[in-house]
């Protein structure tokens, strides 16, 4: 008959081998160091695989307020129904570091994205979805904020 403290040993064994092995394998994203440290729109798409071809597309929408009393915290979102997107990235042109999010995608996840920004200043805000084939589709907001949040 196994006691308490027998099961709680072997619990505790198989934790540690799981732990172990966790600590070999490769994360499941990658972050791209050059990319978030990117000063312009075309730096930072350049750093994510964009071939340089940037063109406006109504089918890339953009959400925000026009005027965010609290640059610290600004609710944007991004969307597409582009058909072979591999990532779309929100950025904020006049920030210290212009890429604020990337979010990679396929045919599987749905390319519509909220998630909140800090901005320094008034400025444009960028949703960009980036094709399989490098070219890159934008839609643009401009954002006012009353109160900075990146400082300067």
């Amino acid at each position: 008959m196994q006691t308490r403290r027998d099961a709680l040993k072997q619990g505790l064994a198989a934790a540690g081998v799981l732990g172990a092995g966790a600590a070999f394998t490769t994360p499941a994203h990658a972050f791209n160091k050059n990319a978030f440290e990117a000063k312009s729109v075309q730096e930072a798409l350049k750093a994510l695989g964009g071939n340089g071809a940037l063109g406006e597309s109504k089918d890339v929408t953009i959400t925000g307020p026009d005027i965010a009393e609290n640059g610290a915290v600004v609710p944007i979102g991004a969307g597409t129904t582009l058909p072979g997107i591999k990532m779309l990235a929100l950025m904020v042109e006049k920030n210290p570091n212009t890429l604020v999010a990337v979010f990679n995608v396929n045919e599987n996840i749905e390319p519509n994205f909220l998630t909140r920004a800090k901005m320094g200043q008034s400025s444009d805000v960028y949703a960009v979805a980036i094709a399989n084939d490098g070219k890159a589709y934008y839609a643009k907001k401009e954002i006012k904020v009353t109160l900075g949040g990146c400082g300067g």
